[in-house]
């Protein structure tokens, strides 16, 4: 299909992904990065909610679908080398938004500091209360 033409311009690496950076759209924050495959970018597109491709039960991922931490997405960038997709988005399900599955705000919560790796931002939701056993 020629309006499909947009999915070929993307470099997939060599097992088929693309890496994937959500940035929350109206802080700026980044929230997480994760991988898509060719039908995950497909359906982010579709339904204009990120969907991504989970590499540990090798399938796809509908952001929230446990969770209920939906990420919609208000638009989807490509870098320059065509390998890095952005996702701009809005959390959804909790307020303040919660994108990690530790039940932070970021997946992006330690810094380094005098040589050791620190939480710095907290736990708005114990993960326990957030997704099933």
């Amino acid at each position: 299909m020629p309006w499909m033409k947009w999915l070929d311009e993307v470099k997939w690496d060599a097992n088929g992904l693309v890496p994937v950076i959500a940035q929350e759209a109206e802080s700026g924050d980044v929230l997480m990065f994760a991988w898509m495959n060719r039908e995950a970018l497909q359906k982010t597109a579709e339904l204009g909610r990120a969907v991504y491709f989970s590499r540990s039960r090798n399938k796809l991922w509908f952001k929230g679908e446990e969770s209920g931490h939906e990420q919609v997405v208000h638009a989807l960038r490509l870098d320059c080398d065509n390998d890095v997709v952005l996702l701009k988005i809005t959390q959804k399900g909790h307020d303040p938004s919660i994108a990690c599955h530790t039940g932070r705000h970021s997946c992006f919560y330690q810094e380094l500091r005098e040589g050791a790796w620190v939480a710095v931002e907290p736990v708005v939701k114990d993960p326990k209360s957030i997704y099933k056993p």
